[in-house]
């Protein structure tokens, strides 16, 4: 889908690879292994997204190093683009029929961007009646992908409702995170009515 809004594949690559990994400066070689494209289309791209100012660009040696600048106006926006296209976002997406009857799937942006939970975070919640067999599998998946454990909750719809109203502090702080909606209405799933 993003290829189709975007008018560069490279681009879409670069983007997909550099906003998953913020706190990790590339130089040009390696972002041309791992998009896997010719170095000319990855250094005109480079060159595009440093000049709009999406990336930073540092010269350390004789390599010049870039990496996400999150200042940028519209990075929530490409980063929520880019996780539900990838990875675990595209995959509870692509899988929600599947899964059963998801009401809100929400993924932490500290997840997004990279960062390993702590114990109490909470990367994937998920509100609905959900197959836990098929969901287990995507997060193993997913899991292997990003060689970590991630956290997630699932709980019902009546049980959610139930939990918000009351104002418990486990559900207070999912609703105050910074997230990345995957599935549902953002103001109905923070609505404490």
């Amino acid at each position: 889908m993003l290829k189709d809004i975007f008018i560069s594949e490279v681009r879409v690559k670069m983007l997909s690879l550099l906003l998953q990994s913020p706190n990790e400066p590339m130089h040009v070689r390696e972002i041309v292994r791992k998009v896997g494209t010719e170095i000319n289309a990855v250094r005109r791209e480079l060159q595009r997204l440093t000049k709009i100012g999406l990336l930073k660009r540092r010269p350390k040696g004789n390599r010049v190093y870039y990496d996400v600048n999150p200042s940028f106006v519209h990075y929530p926006e490409l980063l929520s683009m880019i996780s539900k296209e990838a990875s675990l976002g595209s995959d509870i997406i692509r899988a929600s029929k599947e899964l059963g009857k998801i009401t809100f799937a929400s993924m932490s942006k500290a997840f997004s961007r990279g960062r390993i939970a702590q114990t109490l975070d909470v990367d994937l919640l998920i509100v609905g009646s959900v197959d836990a067999i098929k969901l287990r599998d995507i997060i193993q998946k997913a899991e292997a992908e990003h060689k970590h454990e991630i956290n997630y909750t699932v709980m019902g719809d009546d049980e959610f409702l139930f939990r918000k109203r009351r104002r418990e502090s486990f559900i207070v702080q999912l609703l105050t995170q910074s997230r990345i909606m995957l599935i549902g209405d953002e103001e109905e799933f923070c609505s404490l009515l």
